[in-house]
């Protein structure tokens, strides 16, 4: 057996760079690890171990609940972590739900093990079907921004689709909830698609992230195909009242959660300004680095701070900038770290309308 992957392009990167995306072969869950284990375990039954296992996982949350640390060296370590912004040190704690959060990961050891162990298996594209390998807005020209007031260019291969057809689509879904079918085209081809994007709202400010897909069917009689687009794509945030004595909190730099990882809290401006807030994953020191940025791929950027977990730091702006600093709380720094690795390849970007009312 090996661990599967595909080569894809990257969108994110200029020039293009291609990625390696795991493509799994099944799901494994208590059964499939029981069976697996009594095969070794003989003197057991696989439904034996199915229960001890529930019961190990079951004795992990209980020491949880009383405020333990659970690490089983050779392989996960359980942890409760907090977030939450307080405007006192004896101000009331935000609701339990809101507050708590359980972080899990795997030991060094654990993953060490499997590197060495470890093969790989290249998966080439086996059938037709839509490939979108980039999107841009292009108003801005910036990759994977969905702007209301913009134009969305999808690129690829396969695209070509009647968007006529009941069994034929483009869609835009929220990663928290909701979902459009577009219905107002510029240009559809095998190779690009021009849209004005409807977009569904979602339940918070913050839920910002959409995936967007093509449904194409390429005979008469032919099957239903849909291509995904791999990267997300994030509509601009607005953050008001930065001039106010208290400005609202905006939430930022998030995907479908119900709490905000990042929040503005204040900020200097001598007016409104459209503006970018990059985060990214240094893999050397296994920290995140944050940035303001102008609205042009290569263009001013802001001095760096990297930050290793929760609190409150202040982002300085770039030369010609409106805005001179913005304060930031991070809520949820290991939710963040793990959206920004996991979804985003390392690179994380918002746009922001910072406005002073």
């Amino acid at each position: 057996m090996a661990i599967h992957y595909r080569v894809e392009l990257n969108p994110l990167t200029k020039p293009a760079s291609y990625r390696l995306r795991f493509i799994p072969q099944g799901t494994a869950g208590y059964d499939e690890v029981a069976a697996r284990v009594a095969l070794k375990n003989p003197g057991s039954s696989a439904e034996q171990i199915k229960n001890h296992l529930r019961s190990a996982m079951a004795e992990i949350q209980a020491m949880l609940l009383e405020g333990l640390q659970v690490t089983l060296e050779d392989a996960m370590t359980f942890q409760p972590s907090l977030s939450g912004r307080l405007a006192s040190p004896d101000a009331p704690l935000p609701p339990i739900d809101k507050l708590l959060k359980i972080s899990i990961s795997a030991t060094r050891p654990y993953v060490k093990k499997i590197q060495a162990e470890a093969t790989l298996a290249r998966e080439t594209w086996t059938e037709k079907i839509p490939a979108i390998q980039a999107a841009a807005d292009t108003v801005t020209g910036l990759n994977n921004v969905l702007n209301p007031d913009g134009v969305l260019r999808l690129t690829g291969s396969n695209l070509a689709f009647d968007w006529q057809d009941p069994d034929c689509s483009c869609v835009l879904v929220g990663t928290e909830s909701g979902s459009t079918t577009q219905t107002q085209f510029a240009k559809v081809s095998d190779t690009e698609i021009l849209l004005v994007p409807h977009i569904p709202a979602q339940a918070h400010p913050w839920n910002n992230e959409y995936t967007v897909s093509v449904t194409a069917q390429y005979t008469e009689h032919g099957s239903i195909r849909t291509g995904i687009y791999s990267g997300r794509l994030r509509t601009p945030l607005t953050v008001p009242g930065l001039s106010l004595p208290s400005p609202p909190e905006t939430g930022i730099l998030t995907g479908s959660a119900a709490t905000a990882y990042v929040g503005i809290n204040a900020g200097t401006l001598t007016a409104d300004e459209r503006l970018r807030i990059q985060v990214e994953h240094d893999l050397e020191n296994d920290m995140l680095i944050f940035r303001l940025l102008d609205m042009q791929d290569g263009g001013r950027e802001g001095m760096i701070v990297p930050r290793t977990g929760n609190g409150e730091f202040i982002l300085t702006g770039f030369a010609g900038s409106a805005v001179s600093t913005l304060e930031l709380t991070i809520n949820d720094y290991a939710a963040l770290k793990t959206l920004v690795v996991n979804d985003y390849d390392g690179r994380l970007v918002d746009v922001l309308d910072v406005k002073m009312g």
